[in-house]
């Protein structure tokens, strides 16, 4: 059976878990298609996100006269189908936000007449797309000129922040499914649907590949306390809170160092503020790695730092934990629904730089065998719940469910 995944921008570093989950489906069985609107905005570092780009297709690489094109020639053969269509997308831009939104959605729409175009030429059965933003919107638009049924998968925190402007419901009604990717994410997805739409709102969660994590090496028994915390710098992720953070534990700990991998817009914001908190021999920047180097990273250290604000269920926790780190996180989305407190890690409330001290510091001070018993607890942890292939089982049975008239 072939299936189309539709996304905005494929791939990118943050994104990983997308590409196993592909890929953990044609292990299932599926032919998958691959269709998103545009390539990397940064460049690639790891071999298996260069490998997807050249598998994939790029919708706007066409170019606007083209997409418009193929929208209006769809039209002269079906012109109430696309007038439909064309309502709808002018609908779900107003929500948006005025005339901006209605004409990035006529955008959409255009992207949409190209992807059914596509979905047809291959034979495609269903779409899948990722996050309930535009990609979303594309799978819905998609659907609604006759191209085949869609299902998608809301991470948060974006679609939570503005469910009426992204037509969140509207999107989820007309689906054939829909997946949150934690408990706390379904719960938020009900909130914006009928009760009698609740039923198709299931969780699938992102996985892990068991083959990267098969062996997990004891945290650094001598030296000093090392750090890791990894995702983009931007405001959600909560790097800043780090620099406080971090005159805390070097009060106790002088030795302490944090090493922040990735890269985004807050980078200058996050260098002023080492410089001026007199942390530069303290917090090091690396930049993005591959995922070899990244578990080289996990393996170094004592434990993640994740200081976010606003997260769906961050797969960076999930690649600490098999590493078995001990994962110092805020508490907030479905973080609480892996970090278990005491046993595979600490949670502190979200902005509160002296609670993430703390933690560290009483990480700092557990003797190597209590802080090798919590990472080995971690691992157990997210080895049971979290794996790729049994969770892309979950999806691929609802995927084949969904063709059952």
């Amino acid at each position: 059976m072939r299936i189309a995944y539709v996304l905005n921008t494929y791939p990118q570093p943050s994104h990983s878990f997308i590409r196993r989950e592909l890929h953990a489906l044609e292990r299932q069985g599926f032919t998958v298609t691959r269709l998103a609107m545009r390539g990397p905005d940064m460049a690639l570092v790891d071999p298996g996100d260069r490998a997807e780009a050249e598998r994939t297709e790029y919708v706007l690489d066409r170019g606007m006269p083209a997409l418009l094109g193929g929208l209006f020639g769809l039209a002269l053969r079906r012109p109430a189908l696309v007038l439909h269509a064309a309502a709808r997308a002018w609908r779900m831009g107003a929500r948006a936000g005025g005339l901006s939104g209605r004409l990035r959605h006529l955008v959409y729409l255009a992207e949409a007449a190209h992807v059914r175009a596509r979905c047809a030429a291959e034979d495609v059965r269903h779409i899948h797309a990722h996050f309930g933003t535009n990609a979303a919107a594309v799978a819905h638009l998609c659907h609604a000129l006759g191209g085949p049924g869609y299902s998608f998968t809301v991470h948060g925190p974006e679609e939570f922040d503005a469910p009426r402007a992204l037509s969140l419901g509207e999107k989820i009604a007309a689906s054939r499914f829909t997946v949150g990717v934690s408990s706390f994410g379904r719960s938020q997805l009900c909130r914006w649907v009928d009760h009698a739409d609740w039923p198709k709102i299931h969780v699938v969660h992102c996985g892990i590949e068991y083959s990267r994590f098969t062996d997990a090496i004891p945290t650094p028994e001598n030296g000093p306390l090392r750090l890791v915390s990894i995702g983009r710098f931007v405001e959600q992720k909560g790097q800043m809170i780090l620099l406080p953070a971090m005159q805390e534990i070097c009060a106790k700990h002088p030795d302490t160092v944090l090493h922040l991998v990735g890269d985004g817009p807050l980078r200058p914001e996050i260098e002023a503020g080492i410089a001026a908190a007199g942390l530069t021999e303290n917090i090091k920047l690396i930049g993005w790695l591959d995922e070899v180097a990244i578990r080289a990273e996990l393996d170094a250290a004592h434990a993640l730092l994740m200081p976010s604000f606003a997260e769906g269920l961050p797969m960076v926790v999930m690649e600490a934990m098999a590493a078995a780190r001990p994962v110092i996180a805020t508490y907030i989305a479905g973080t609480p629904e892996l970090v278990r407190p005491g046993e595979t890690g600490w949670l502190t409330p979200a902005g509160d730089p002296s609670a993430l001290a703390a933690a560290a510091c009483e990480l700092a001070e557990m003797s190597h065998e209590n802080r090798d018993a919590m990472g080995q607890s971690a691992r157990r942890r997210v080895l049971a719940r979290h794996d790729v292939d049994t969770e892309a089982a979950k999806l691929a049975e609802l995927i084949r469910a969904a063709q059952t008239p």
